[in-house]
């Protein structure tokens, strides 16, 4: 008999499982040639109640923990990244108003995500790179509030998200981590958003946001003035659903290629490619490299729903190990892309589900902090030179 725990665990992926056959895997494709945002994927997933899936049941949440918000990015991603990617970003902006926001934000903000609306973070400007939380920009006090008027360079579901949670400087500040949090609606007039065309996750829509003359009431002012260092320093949901959209996407990969060696055949030896034994030894490869980031992901969900379950601040080895595991799964995605492009030759290069995964899995090596970037913040830690995110210089 399964406790109740199990039986939640248990309903949320048979959840997930039925809008991934019904409703993603589905449209992917056509998605991704034609650059379509997944505002259908995402109003499926609120119609099972996924998009709350962090939320207490009282706010039309699931309750469910950050084992289960990684499962299901996961279980997306296999079938299609941009939506996987969309998901974490509006997961990480609830989540943080949730945690970090009073009573009446998450009644404003939280409690009509179970009517299908969604949001997202908006983070990064050009002068800082992949230092998402560098900001040149400030936020003004008005009578009542603030004004905000910035560019961020890039933001997932630009000109799609039903309410933006964006990073700015606070008011007058002079240190890099004084910064604030401003939830405002996305339908606001002084936001306008940039085009999007790029070589993968073609439907994230993660294109620049620019504010202008956007006015934020105090009461829509999220963790306090100068909240934002802590807002950051205690995310969990953006490097973890990274992390599991490019694990999910590994397995993808490996299903689509094995099967692709199976059923394809050389009519002139009467031979499928899964005979061949180079064959063979590739995708064994390429399964052993997936296997081991399943692994490791399951090991940081475990330590992360741990933690939280016993009310503990996330451990700085925790953190260190979201961070390696978003390098590590990024590059093993394309090294098992480039894998399943060896294996299918020129007929995984021609337009279809494999070069979309290909071209998809390069994202992630990119996206804040780019991989290089954080190499070189956890080398720093690792020989003690520097445990300091704020720090003014770059790499």
């Amino acid at each position: 008999m399964l406790y109740k725990e199990d039986t939640k665990r248990e309903t949320i992926r048979t959840l997930v499982d039925a809008v991934i056959e019904q409703v993603i895997a589905p449209s992917a494709d056509q998605l991704d040639r034609e650059k379509i945002f997944p505002k259908a994927n995402m109003l499926a997933l609120a119609a099972k109640r996924l998009n709350g899936i962090l939320l207490p049941e009282h706010l039309g949440g699931l309750a469910a923990g950050y084992t289960e918000f990684s499962v299901v990015a996961e279980k997306i991603a296999a079938h299609c990244p941009s939506t996987g990617l969309v998901y974490t970003m509006h997961i990480e902006a609830a989540d943080a108003i949730y945690r970090h926001g009073t009573e009446a934000q998450h009644q404003k903000w939280l409690l009509p995500i179970q009517e299908g609306k969604f949001g997202t973070t908006s983070t990064s400007e050009r002068i800082s790179g992949g230092r998402y939380w560098i900001n040149a920009s400030r936020a003004k006090r008005t009578s009542g509030g603030y004004q905000l008027d910035l560019e961020k360079s890039f933001t997932t579901s630009s000109g799609f998200a039903d309410f933006y949670v964006v990073q700015t400087g606070s008011p007058e500040a002079e240190a890099t981590d004084d910064l604030s949090y401003f939830i405002m609606e996305g339908s606001d007039p002084g936001i306008t958003w940039g085009s999007w065309d790029a070589l993968g996750v073609r439907g994230n829509h993660s294109a620049s946001l620019k504010l202008a003359g956007v006015r934020v009431p105090e009461e829509d002012l999220l963790g306090g003035e100068g909240g934002g260092r802590t807002i950051i320093e205690h995310s969990v949901a953006y490097l973890l659903g990274l992390g599991s959209v490019w694990t999910g996407l590994a397995g993808g990969i490996v299903e689509e290629v094995t099967a692709y060696a199976k059923r394809n055949h050389h009519q002139d030896v009467n031979k499928s490619l899964s005979d061949y034994q180079v064959i063979r030894g590739l995708l064994a490869k390429a399964a052993i490299q997936y296997k081991g980031l399943a692994a490791w992901l399951q090991q940081l969900r475990n330590d992360i729903d741990l933690q939280f379950q016993n009310k503990e601040m996330l451990a700085l080895s925790t953190q260190q190990d979201l961070l390696a595991f978003k390098i590590h799964a990024s590059e093993t995605v394309n090294e098992i892309a480039q894998i399943a492009m060896d294996i299918t030759g020129g007929y995984g290069y021609k337009i279809g589900k494999l070069e979309r995964f290909y071209r998809d899995s390069r994202a992630g090596m990119v996206m804040g902090p780019s991989n290089n970037l954080a190499r070189d913040f956890l080398a720093k830690q690792l020989v003690g030179i520097s445990n300091n995110l704020w720090e003014e210089t770059s790499t």
